[in-house]
């Protein structure tokens, strides 16, 4: 029997889908995508976000925050890009559903896939704790979610 690969954040597989059009890459993630073992997806691409793009970042609470309407997703140019970081979510969580996904590895710290830690806001580097909208939504839809720091 053929064993379930696990979701990842396509940055740590050395996508250079980052913001700031950059990869964070993590060599055992590269591997186990190679392997066959992890699929890579960025749901901020795949929410149609241009890479490069400005940094965004969670204004008014967490990803769960976000998919119950009362906190929005914002760059630091104001733009609002809430329904934008749903979407991508959403197709992200479809991925993982379609191919019987259990668990997920994200990039920590991001409004999409961070995970346990997010930026407040402000946009002044300021970590507080929660979910990006991503790693809420995995999380609802009962995945095991962890994050880990690519380089």
């Amino acid at each position: 029997m053929k064993k379930v690969p696990i979701l990842v954040s396509s940055c740590l597989a050395g996508i250079p889908c980052r913001y700031n059009g950059k990869a964070k890459t993590d060599q055992n993630i590269v591997n186990a995508v190679a392997r066959g073992e992890a699929i890579a997806a960025c749901a901020e691409e795949l929410g149609d976000l241009p890479t490069p793009r400005p940094p965004a970042e969670i204004v008014g609470g967490d990803g769960y925050d976000v998919l119950q309407g009362n906190a929005t997703v914002v760059t630091i140019n104001g733009q609002d890009l809430t329904e934008t970081f749903v979407a991508g979510a959403q197709k992200v969580a479809q991925l993982a559903t379609s191919n019987g996904i259990t668990e997920a590895v994200l990039q920590d710290r991001s409004p999409s896939c961070g995970c346990g830690a997010i930026y407040d806001g402000s946009h002044n580097g300021i970590l507080v704790e929660g979910d990006g909208v991503l790693a809420a939504l995995l999380k609802q839809r009962g995945l095991q979610v962890s994050a880990r720091r690519g380089q």
